[in-house]
C-alpha cells in the first residue's frame, strides 16, 4: 500500500484528489493539511511514501515546505511531488532545488495522476521528456556551480554514462537499452551514484548533475 500524503489550501482541489487516490487499491490517503507548515508536521507524524503539496499555499509554500521536508533525514524516504496550476515555470526549479522527486499540473488526466505517484513512491523522477528539456535549456547558459572532476571522481565511468543518459530523460529501462545491460543494472547504476553524491532521488541527481557540469547542457 502506498501511503500518500496530501497538502492544498483548496478543500475542493483535496477532495478531488483524496477521492481519485483511495478509489486505487494500492494506494491510501493518510492524512490531509492545508498549508505548508502542516505538511512537514503531518510528514513527521505520518511519514507517507508520498507528499502530494500545493506550491502556492498560505503560512508556509510548498517549495519551503518541502526543503524542510527534504532537510529532515527522518523524512528521507518521505518522495514530495509538487502540486501547481502553471506548468513549466521558475517554480519548478525551485521545487526540484528543494528536494522535490517532481511535480503534477492540478488538471493533469487521473490515471496519469496516479502513475506519477506510483513512480515517485518507487524513487524514480516525475520527470518528463519535456521537463527534462526545460532543464536542458536553463542550464545551456549557465556556467557549473562546483568542479565537474570533483563530482566525477566520486563515479566509476559506467555511473557517469548512466547519470548522463538519466540527466537526458531516459528510463532505467532505456539506459540499459543504450548501455546493452540489464534493467537492474542500470538501476544499481543510478542507485550508486545517488548514494555517492548525497542525492535525494532521481530527480536531484538529475539537476546535481547539470549544475556541477558533470553532464554538459546542448540546446534541445
Amino acid at each position: 500500500m502506498i501511503r500518500v500524503l496530501l497538502v492544498d489550501d483548496q478543500a475542493l482541489i483535496r477532495a478531488g484528489f483524496r477521492a481519485l487516490i483511495d478509489a486505487e487499491d494500492d494506494l491510501e490517503v493518510v492524512a490531509e493539511g492545508a498549508h505548508g507548515e502542516q505538511a512537514v508536521t503531518l510528514a513527521a507524524r505520518h511519514r507517507p511514501d508520498v507528499a502530494l503539496i500545493d506550491i502556492q499555499m498560505p503560512v508556509l509554500d510548498g517549495i519551503e515546505a518541502t526543503r524542510r521536508i527534504a532537510a529532515d533525514p527522518a523524512l528521507a524516504a518521505v518522495h514530495v511531488v509538487i502540486l501547481t496550476n502553471y506548468g513549466l515555470d521558475e517554480h519548478l526549479y525551485a521545487a526540484l532545488r528543494a528536494g522535490a522527486a517532481g511535480f503534477l499540473v492540478k488538471d493533469t488526466e487521473p490515471a496519469d495522476v496516479l502513475h506519477g505517484i506510483r513512480v515517485a513512491a518507487r524513487g524514480d523522477a516525475l520527470l518528463s521528456p519535456a521537463i527534462t528539456r526545460r532543464l536542458i535549456t536553463e542550464y545551456v547558459s549557465r556556467p557549473p556551480l562546483a568542479d565537474p572532476t570533483a563530482v566525477s571522481g566520486l563515479l566509476t565511468g559506467r555511473e557517469r554514462e548512466a547519470v548522463a543518459l538519466a540527466a537526458r530523460g531516459m528510463s532505467n529501462d532505456e539506459i540499459a537499452g543504450h548501455m546493452v545491460i540489464s534493467v537492474a543494472t542500470a538501476k544499481t547504476h543510478i542507485s550508486r551514484a545517488m548514494t555517492k553524491l548525497r542525492a535525494r532521488d532521481r530527480a536531484q541527481l538529475v539537476v546535481m548533475a547539470f549544475e556541477s557540469g558533470l553532464v554538459a547542457p546542448r540546446t534541445p
